[in-house]
């Protein structure tokens, strides 16, 4: 006990000696003085292993009169350096608020209070308490941090998102993904290293644990694949799958790039039939990787093809490969998909008998479509609203009509053409006419 005390009164001694020096230095404006005389009072209580102490002495030197930034800045990051030796997580806790405490509203400690930010969210998080650690998180923007670095910035923009992600809150993830630009995982970091500034602010290193800019590329899309989920939005889920799928690293490892080409058609053909998605469907028969899941490219040939497409055959062809889908990267593709891959499966057999037919009757179209009259017109007027497709019912007849009716203005200028057409064809007739009587003539002459 007497061993106790005299190693506590030894600790007070030694805290009381430097406390004056560090005033002195203070008022002399002496920063590296200043600086070394906190550290050391910090390290003191460290190695006594006095956590309360060490709060309260971190709190009153921050408060001192006229306390220089500096020291301020080098107690902060010496004391962040102690958090993982805590001896429990209370004590973890406790330290990190006084931490945040001193540092909250000082701009010159903004880079740490929002590491301290994120690794009081992380307990949270642990402790199952997801909503309090996404509302922890979102009270800092690192976006208007001109010192942090650029991969440490996306890395915490992207734990903003995640937290909301699984805290369901899919408005605020969307918000937050916004402020990354999907450009800045394509810049060259060669380039980005020799940028030493940003503003007039030295860039920090970004700490060891940040991910690269191409591992980040990869969590952003994963995440961004996740909220579309969400509403089922399958073209954009395809084109973030293109996007881990362009990715050096995926592309070099087969093991990495088929699940995600798998996926990658999959999505395109649960995708409504529009520009984007023909575009994206093209450029994707055209890669040399489909070789290597030859079921896929016929699949996407039977898409692009104006054939119409059985779904009885066509599902008992792929249902294996449907299932399959959820031992893979990226898992299931939801419980809606089947659903709509015969929903694409009806749009696809429409669109090819508006080809083909410009009057149908309904009987003739449920027969090509294997479905009821009521589902094939039901499936029909959908297309019709969405702007896919123009028709028109004459329900009485059960007849579908896909021409377009022509206002006067067209039907005269199709005339016009026409007539244009045909003088042409006949002043052509003529002068082979007037060509073949001469040579005939001449041929005559003695």
């Amino acid at each position: 006990m007497c061993g106790f005390q005299g190693e506590s009164g030894k600790l007070e001694a030694s805290i009381d000696r430097l406390l004056n020096e560090e005033k002195q230095m203070r008022l002399a404006e002496n920063v590296a003085g200043t600086r070394k005389a906190a550290t050391e009072i910090l390290q003191l209580c460290f190695e006594a292993k006095d956590w309360k102490l060490l709060n309260e002495q971190i709190l009153n030197l921050s408060k001192k009169r006229g306390q220089l930034k500096q020291a301020v800045q080098s107690m902060v990051q010496q004391a962040m350096q102690y958090i993982e030796q805590t001896p429990d997580i209370e004590t973890r806790i406790e330290l990190i608020k006084t931490l945040n405490n001193v540092s909250a509203g000082k701009i010159y400690v903004e880079i740490e209070r929002a590491r301290l930010t994120k690794k009081l969210a992380k307990i949270k998080e642990n402790q199952g308490q997801i909503a309090e650690a996404a509302d922890l998180m979102q009270e800092v923007a690192v976006e208007t941090f001109g010192a942090m670095a650029k991969t440490e910035k996306i890395a915490f923009i992207l734990e903003q998102v995640r937290l909301c992600l699984d805290r369901q809150d899919y408005v605020r993830a969307q918000i937050l993904a916004r402020k990354i630009n999907p450009r800045v995982f394509d810049v060259d970091t060669k380039k980005d290293k020799k940028k030493a500034k940003e503003g007039d602010n030295m860039v920090e290193e970004a700490p060891a644990d940040i991910p690269t800019l191409l591992e980040l590329k990869r969590i952003y899309y994963e995440l961004m694949i996740r909220y579309y989920t969400h509403n089922n939005e399958y073209i954009e889920i395809c084109r973030s799958y293109k996007a881990i799928y362009d990715i050096p690293s995926v592309k070099e490892s087969p093991e990495q790039w088929v699940p995600v080409l798998r996926k990658i058609c999959w999505f395109l053909v649960l995708a409504p039939h529009d520009p984007m998605q023909s575009s994206l469907l093209n450029a994707t028969l055209e890669d040399k990787n489909l070789s290597e899941i030859p079921d896929f490219k016929m699949l996407l040939k039977q898409v692009v093809t104006m054939e119409v497409i059985q779904w009885t055959s066509l599902w008992n062809k792929y249902k294996d490969e449907f299932e399959k889908e959820k031992s893979m990267i990226g898992g299931s593709l939801g419980d809606k998909a089947g659903e709509d891959l015969k929903l694409r499966i009806i749009e696809h057999n429409i669109l090819v008998v508006s080809k083909y037919y410009s009057r149908i009757t309904l009987k003739r179209l449920a027969e090509l479509l294997c479905l009821s009259i009521e589902e094939a017109e039901k499936h029909l007027s959908e297309m019709v609203v969405s702007k896919a497709l123009i028709a028109k019912i004459d329900r009485p007849s059960g007849i579908v009509c896909f021409q377009i009716a022509k206002d006067s203005n067209e039907i005269l200028n199709s005339w016009a053409v026409n007539l244009e057409k045909l003088l042409d064809l006949v002043e052509k007739s003529c002068h082979q006419i007037h060509k073949e009587t001469m040579v005939h003539k001449a041929a005559l002459r003695p």
